[in-house]
Parts: C-alpha cells; structure tokens; sequence
C-alpha cells in the first residue's frame, strides 16, 4: 500500500500522526459468582471507570479493547485509573491490562511523539 498519503487520508486512517492508542483488558472473575453479580460489575465498570473517564469500552464480560469516547487516544493516565479501578473489585481473581497499543491496527508499532 502506498505510504505517500494525504493528510486527509492518514486521518480518515487513523495512521502516523493521527494515530489512536487503547488497551486491552482480560478479566477472570470468581467462579461462584452469579449472572446477576456480573451483570451489576459490568454495569459499575461501563459508569465508573468508562464513562467517567471518557473512555469506551468494546469487547465481551473477560477480554477486550478500550478506546477513547472521542477521537484520540487514551492517556496512560487513564489506562492506569481503569486498571486500578479494577484491582480494587472484589468480583475479579484476574486483572491484566495491556500497555498502550494502536487502537486501529495493533499489530503497529505506537508512533514516537515529535
């Protein structure tokens, strides 16, 4: 594929400077645990540590990619916030949040600032 883009066309892409990072989360909950009790930990995640940092969550209940409500990237700010968040639950025997990765293309590298 050509790599002598247009501005225009690298945003519409999500690519070089208008790359996009996330993460992504695998979760293991406690095995005794209830449809109802997954239901209310998934509620509490999507208001607290989603929506209340801006963020947006797209996966299953145990793995998958957040990114940000708005177009941009997640800090690493927010990233360890969510983490945390998660940490502290009661529901959850397993937490692994992934560094920064391109929210787009994952297998990319993450550009390095100018």
């Amino acid at each position: 594929m050509a790599t002598n883009r247009s501005r225009r066309l690298r945003k519409k892409l999500c690519v070089d400077e208008f790359q996009e990072l996330g993460f992504e989360l695998n979760l293991e909950f406690k095995e005794d645990l209830s449809e109802e009790a997954i239901d209310a930990f998934l509620d509490a995640f999507l208001t607290q540590a989603m929506d209340a940092n801006g963020l947006d969550y797209v996966g299953g209940d145990d793995f998958g990619l957040v990114c940000s409500a708005k177009r941009g990237s997640v800090s690493e700010e927010q990233r360890a916030t969510v983490e945390a968040w998660l940490k502290g639950r009661s529901e959850l025997t397993k937490v692994e949040v992934s560094p920064l990765v391109d929210a787009w293309y994952p297998e990319k590298p993450i550009n390095s600032p100018s």
